[in-house]
């Protein structure tokens, strides 16, 4: 078994934080070294949200330092895939940048790809989710030939009620195919349902459900992001940190249900600009639980 697959959860950042580049660096292949010197992190999820523009060899660079650091990596799929998108072409592009997406992860070495599943261009949500699903299994099959079967695709928890990716819908799309993964991002929960996430127990009903949905071993592998944030009426605003007290959800309430629960997915913080120090402060919570 390599590093990458040790059985435990893993924490890390998504992106490097702003005291990254005050204290000098500016390139990914310096983020493992740096995390595990000042914040002993063992997980780092790469963003391709706004695009992809790295070269394989960087990718086999960066797998080969994160490696050394027992540091496992993912990569966040371009945002602008949208599955249920009724235009053949515009679909066929967005399974291109899935596959694009893997190939670089898996000459990173990395195994779990996080994916948006898109956005209804009409007003029957049903059919775009019907949409979705048969995209999802093209692009599964895309992956196999490419010989990316070892990618887990992990299909996202959305904030906002416009796009597709309710908890529900989420768990339907994952149920496809074993090699799928839910992307829990209690922060995108917390925001679509107007602040729920505010007691154990409402964490302990997402778990439930999750755990209901694909049994308890599965479950324990899910892919999670984690932050406060901000919300209106329309679901998510934007991420905040942890110093934004006035905002959840509380990370203190779901910490024990993961170690009691024995969770050893990933866990990525998505704090805005401070996502090592919160993703830290994570991962001291979860080890003083242990």
């Amino acid at each position: 078994m390599s590093k990458q697959q040790t059985q435990r959860l893993r924490v890390g950042p998504s992106g490097n934080s702003e005291s990254f580049y005050e204290q000098g660096y500016k390139q990914t292949i310096d983020t493992f070294s740096w995390q595990q010197h000042h914040f002993q992190l063992d997980a780092f999820e790469i963003p391709f949200g706004r695009g992809i523009s790295m070269s394989q060899d960087t990718a086999r660079a960066i797998g080969e330092a994160a490696s050394s650091a027992d540091v496992s990596l993912s990569v966040h799929a371009p945002y602008y895939i949208n599955l249920a998108n009724p235009d053949a072409a515009l679909a066929e592009k967005s399974k291109g940048y899935i596959l694009d997406s893997a190939r670089l992860l898996q000459s990173m070495g990395g195994q779990r790809l996080v994916v948006h599943v898109g956005s209804p261009k009409c007003s029957d949500r049903e059919a775009a989710i019907a949409l979705c699903a048969k995209r999802l299994v093209e692009a599964r099959a895309a992956m196999v030939e490419a010989g990316l079967a070892d990618i887990r695709l992990c299909l996202e928890t959305m904030g906002r009620p416009s796009v597709l990716g309710t908890m529900e819908e989420i768990l339907r799309l994952v149920s496809i195919d074993d090699s799928f993964l839910p992307c829990v991002d209690f922060a995108h929960l917390h925001a679509i349902n107007g602040g729920a996430l505010n007691s154990n127990v409402d964490f302990a009903v997402v778990l439930d459900r999750l755990e209901a949905a694909l049994g308890q071993d599965r479950a324990r592998q899910a892919h999670m992001h984690f932050s406060r944030i901000e919300f209106g009426g329309k679901g998510e605003i934007r991420h905040r940190t942890f110093a934004d007290a006035g905002f959840g959800p509380d990370f203190s309430l779901l910490a024990p249900l993961l170690v009691s629960r024995g969770y050893e997915g990933t866990l990525i913080c998505e704090s805005r600009g401070t996502m090592a120090e919160d993703a830290h402060a994570m991962k001291t919570t979860l080890d003083a639980l242990r």
